[in-house]
């Protein structure tokens, strides 16, 4: 492969976790093609507003600035959290390539190093996400549940200044920003289900280029972690819901078989619909996990999870 003489630009947020993520891809690129990437930092309107992500309408917020970018020829590619990347296609664009997943789980982060079932009943825990407050509060109703936004650190920081008891953050992003050592407690999906595409990243490039210059992308891709979050993201798209819906989803690849899990929570955690479903993986891979997520989807719109999804977005 013929190596450019201009290092290829990758977009990224400024944030330390978004510039570790994609200082990582940056170096599998270079490893597996040779190819010099040299990061562009780009800020989102996600990353300096205040407002909550239930009030952003949370899709594209953290992925709109990028995406100018790449039309407007500015970066060659970026990388995107995947459960931050809206499931609607963009025009012009195409994902070349969505990374092995990091541990996809929720991680606590508690005072005096409490696990969930340790935190006091009336304990405040801060989280932005309302898929994380609906699965908690239909695990611990007694606890105090208040938005929080910021990086890791700012999040972590409000633990410290007495204004939260703990935070609920992704295990993956902990790791990325070397804060693994605050983690209290682990939620296994068994207890909370993660947001679809939770711990894979995507490299997203124009799609005229995709098969092109840029086709070098595909080494970084992986089979089975593109299965799994096509499946989860399917279940998302299909309930018509955005990033900031109270949806989890998760599948794995495990001997020759795609089981993905689903739930659909009321922001209360009194109501829910939970399902699940498995495939086999042989042939086309990506057609059967779309068709597993829209088979999912549709029994749980049948047990009314669309009305939890419409109900939540209006509060």
């Amino acid at each position: 492969m013929t190596v450019s003489d201009r290092p290829a630009r990758l977009g990224t947020r400024r944030s330390p976790m978004a510039t570790s993520q994609s200082q990582a891809v940056a170096d599998a690129i270079t490893d597996r093609t040779g190819t010099r990437v040299e990061l562009e930092l780009i800020t989102s309107y996600g990353d300096v507003t205040q407002a909550r992500l239930t009030q952003l309408g949370g899709t594209g917020v953290f992925v709109n600035s990028l995406r100018e970018q790449l039309l407007s020829g500015g970066i060659d590619f970026a990388v995107h959290s995947l459960k931050d990347l809206p499931t609607a296609p963009a025009d012009g664009l195409a994902i070349a390539a969505i990374t092995d997943r990091d541990d996809p789980r929720d991680a606590l982060c508690a005072r005096d190093g409490r696990k969930f079932s340790d935190l006091p009943p009336g304990a405040v825990v801060g989280t932005g996400s309302p898929r994380r407050v609906a699965q908690l509060a239909a695990l611990r109703p007694d606890l105090t549940y208040v938005p929080i936004r910021g990086n890791a650190g700012t999040r972590l920081g409000r633990i410290a200044e007495g204004e939260v008891d703990a935070v609920v953050l992704a295990y993956a992003g902990l790791a990325r920003v070397g804060r693994l050592d605050d983690v209290t407690d682990v939620f296994e999906p068994e207890q909370m289900l993660p947001a679809p595409g939770q711990g894979a990243l995507a490299v997203e490039c124009l799609a005229s280029r995709a098969d092109g210059d840029l086709a070098y992308l595909a080494a970084v891709d992986h089979a089975a972690t593109r299965a799994a979050v096509t499946a989860e993201r399917t279940v998302l798209a299909e309930l018509e819901a955005g990033c900031a819906a109270p949806v989890g989803a998760y599948a794995e690849v495990h001997d020759g078989r795609l089981r993905l899990r689903a739930a659909v929570v009321a922001p209360d955690g009194s109501e829910a619909v939970r399902r699940e479903r498995s495939v086999g993986t042989g042939g086309d891979a990506a057609a059967a996990a779309s068709s597993l997520g829209r088979e999912l989807a549709r029994e749980m719109i049948g047990e009314g999870a669309d009305r939890i999804v419409a109900d939540a977005a209006e509060e």
